[in-house]
């Protein structure tokens, strides 16, 4: 019991487990430092998983517009070179608006993929939960919709990977790697920046700003141009909220 004029010591809390996140500093460096690396031919063989890795986001952002508009997805192909291919339908219904949607998708799925694993970095438990579900989801897109050979193989491949470092890597590298993937994938449109501003697809048709000027008018170097600029903003944006002071 305590004595009159006497209070109990507080009991200090334990701070919730945090990842240990890497300096703003060094992660900038290593967006600049990518950028810099896909420009040269040795860049694209240090940073091929990578290359593969957001080429899987742009398909997959295709593909599940397509779903959540009331559309099919029906498969996705990713081959060696680092290029894809999402096979969707989509309603007629949504009139030219759905077809721009899906259009844009594409080349916005990296950089919000990679802007909700930078977020997920605030908390180890975040962290680890998030690149469990990447690692599984991977998976699962093999199962429903990867119908190429190599992407039969190199998917899951990323897909046990990025589930390994999630259940046996300790916190530092989880941290580390959440991060790292979110940069990489938020750049990655500047590793397309000729495709951005280019009208066509070689081979596979129309490019995905070329489809966006057919469904939406405005020409396809304005919408190359606005989703350059609305990456480089995603990335700042969440980087500033996940080292924003708690």
């Amino acid at each position: 019991m305590t004595e009159p004029g006497k209070f109990e010591p507080l009991l200090a809390r334990e701070a919730p487990p945090e990842v240990e996140r890497m300096g703003l500093t060094w992660l900038t460096v290593a967006a600049i430092a990518t950028i810099l690396l896909w420009q040269v031919p040795a860049g694209d063989y240090i940073l091929y998983p990578f290359t593969i890795l957001a080429t899987w986001f742009h398909e997959m952002g295709h593909g599940l517009m397509a779903l959540l508009l009331g559309g099919q997805f029906q498969k996705l192909e990713i081959f060696g070179n680092g290029s894809g291919v999402a096979t969707y339908g989509i309603s007629r219904s949504l009139g030219p608006i759905g077809p721009g949607l899906v259009a844009a998708a594409g080349p916005m799925g990296p950089p919000i993929a990679g802007a909700a694993l930078i977020l997920a970095s605030r908390s180890f438990k975040a962290a680890s939960l998030s690149l469990k579900i990447l690692g599984s989801f991977l998976l699962l897109s093999t199962l429903v919709w990867v119908r190429s050979l190599f992407g039969l193989v190199a998917i899951p491949l990323l897909g046990l990977t990025i589930l390994g470092i999630a259940l046996k890597a300790p916190r530092w590298m989880q941290g580390f790697a959440i991060q790292l993937l979110g940069v990489q994938a938020c750049v990655s449109t500047y590793h397309q920046l000729n495709y951005l501003f280019s009208y066509s697809a070689g081979p596979l048709g129309l490019s995905d700003t070329a489809q966006m000027q057919r469904y939406l008018l405005l020409p396809y170097w304005f919408w190359g141009g606005l989703m350059a600029i609305a990456s480089l903003a995603i990335l700042v944006q969440s980087l500033r909220v996940a080292y924003r002071s708690t």
